[in-house]
């Protein structure tokens, strides 16, 4: 019975100190400072950046090159104990150069940040897995992970390609798999994909919802996905089943976003509901 009171208070405490994240799509509408003084005034651990656009043009915000908002930035973490949790976007494509995204490395490394978030676009598989092992070379030395996330509509299309992708760039010591909630719900990833991924690839995971299937067009997936994501238990991805399967001390980052329903709160509000709906799972 002692041993079984211990096992139950280092598991109690485990959850209690579970780490959340507050994404960048959560909280878009917010420059990295005030996302910062959000994040914390929210109850969350850290946040997440959008430094690099997804698309030529698309929305992101601007730290790199702007020392004054970098300056402001890390005065906020200081004062407020947030950190950062992950980067985006680096995207893989035919033409990678894993030194186009140097600034963003450096970056990084001066605010702390764990992971950048990895997008596979190169159709031709070997030469995707080739860069993807240039990538995590590149990246080394600034001490953060590279966490490739598999979308139904990329060239990493599931859980069972990421993992085979890394299998093959040989696992570098700072290789990851990043498991959106959206992404399992909409591809053909089962609990037993998850499972079948080695823990020490998994650094974060994210939660939303949405309704799930795999007869989506892909306009449909990438439009859910920027734009109008359900507060967990609001769709019908089993969260429950999603989450047991991942590690029991994995970072959550809590992305939500959905223009339409986002509007109606503050950025604090909206941080706070998302929050507040994603934390049952993992009580």
């Amino acid at each position: 019975m002692m041993a079984l009171g211990v096992n139950l208070f280092i598991w109690n405490e485990t959850m209690q100190q579970r780490t959340f994240s507050l994404a960048y799509l959560s909280s878009h509408r917010c420059s990295p400072q005030e996302a910062v003084q959000v994040a914390a005034q929210s109850g969350y651990n850290h946040v997440g950046f959008r430094l690099w656009p997804n698309a030529p043009k698309a929305p992101q915000q601007h730290l790199i090159g702007n020392f004054q908002a970098l300056k402001e930035t890390l005065a906020a973490m200081n004062d407020t104990g947030i950190g950062v949790f992950d980067l985006e976007l680096i995207r893989i494509n035919e033409s990678f150069d894993a030194h186009t995204w140097d600034a963003l490395y450096e970056i990084g490394a001066q605010l702390k940040a764990k992971a950048i978030l990895i997008a596979g676009d190169d159709p031709i598989e070997s030469r995707l897995t080739d860069n993807y092992a240039k990538l995590c070379e590149a990246m080394k030395p600034f001490g953060m992970t590279a966490d490739l996330e598999f979308m139904p509509w990329t060239a990493v299309p599931n859980a069972t390609s990421a993992l085979r992708i890394i299998t093959n760039a040989g696992t570098p010591q700072n290789a990851g798999i990043l498991v959106d909630a959206i992404h399992v719900g909409r591809s053909h990833t089962t609990l037993e994909d998850i499972r079948a991924i080695n823990p020490s690839l998994l650094h974060y995971s994210q939660i939303c919802d949405a309704q799930a299937g795999t007869n989506f067009t892909t306009e449909e997936m990438i439009h859910t996905a920027r734009c109008a994501r359900e507060l967990p238990g609001d769709g019908n991805i089993d969260l429950n089943a999603l989450f047991n399967a991942l590690p029991r001390d994995l970072p959550i980052s809590v992305e939500v976003v959905h223009f339409e329903n986002e509007a109606q709160f503050s950025n604090i509000d909206w941080a706070k509901k998302c929050l507040e709906k994603s934390k049952p799972y993992f009580d």
